[in-house]
């Protein structure tokens, strides 16, 4: 009997990379799993492979029981469409898993301000919005468990004066992840009054190789040895989606938090070699 046996899941962003990874991972411990995402088909992305119907095949193939939904998350009628879309399939909610992002490298003082707007879309307020909607039926029930996937970009420069001036881009990445955790803890708070919700966040201890950031030049290629596995994120997403109220509140690191619980026995990057975010650290 899996971890997730008789769960609900929702994972977005789940067409390629840690999506795909904690959806393939989440159905094989027995979760039902709806897996949205933009892309449906292997090529309507123009620059990144990955798709929903692969990653559905693939746990099909395994013996799971998985949905594609195509979701826009910057849009509450999306977002509330596909949690109707994943009770009508099967059932109430029991975890959802915000995973999907945009990002753009671009200095801000040239940041098209529409791209600006939408990235805050996606990253903050598609969270707001399936929360928001998923809680019906976790607090109907008292239990449940929202895992945000968040970024060591979270984690600031501090205060100046600055010896590094490279610009890199990462402002508004960074600010909306930073939102992100502290929306978590915010929303951990409100819920502590039913025993059984949990609401938590984590992020890679290293940057995971994946089609994105391999586009985005973060790493050398997809199996860059500098990098991370995404199944360290996938087992990560796990344990905090299947601890309960022990996690709730807890703002974290994959290798940090599996370590912790004794998933792995040796771990490294943020959050174990330095510190992480303050919402980490509180």
């Amino acid at each position: 009997m899996g971890k997730l046996t008789g769960k609900v899941a929702i994972v977005t962003g789940a067409s390629r990379g840690i999506g795909e990874a904690i959806a393939e991972l989440f159905a094989s411990e027995g979760a039902k799993v709806v897996c949205a995402a933009r892309t449906l088909n292997e090529g309507d992305h123009r620059m990144l492979e990955g798709s929903l119907i692969r990653t559905v095949q693939r746990i099909r193939d395994a013996g799971g029981d998985a949905q594609p939904v195509t979701a826009d998350v910057s849009s509450e009628i999306d977002c509330i469409a596909l949690v109707e879309g994943a009770r009508a399939a099967y059932g109430p909610i029991d975890i959802l898993i915000n995973n999907a992002a945009l990002n753009y490298y671009l200095p801000t003082e040239t940041y098209p301000s529409n791209r600006w707007v939408r990235c805050f879309a996606v990253n903050v307020h598609g969270p707001f919005f399936l929360s928001k909607e998923v809680l019906k039926d976790m607090i109907a029930r008292r239990s449940g468990s929202i895992v945000n996937i968040s970024s060591g970009a979270a984690i600031g420069p501090g205060r100046g004066p600055y010896a590094d001036k490279v610009v890199r881009g990462g402002v508004m990445y960074g600010a909306t992840k930073a939102a992100l955790e502290r929306f978590t803890q915010g929303l951990a708070q409100e819920m502590a009054q039913y025993d059984g919700i949990s609401i938590s966040a984590v992020s890679p201890s290293k940057v995971v190789p994946t089609p994105g950031t391999v586009h985005h030049k973060l790493v050398t290629g997809i199996d860059d040895p500098k990098g991370e596995a995404p199944s360290f994120m996938a087992r990560a997403a796990l344990l905090l989606a299947s601890e309960g109220p022990k996690v709730n509140g807890r703002v974290t690191y994959s290798q940090q938090i599996l370590k912790e619980f004794g998933w792995i026995s040796e771990a490294a990057g943020r959050g174990v070699d330095s510190p992480g975010s303050g919402y980490s650290q509180t």
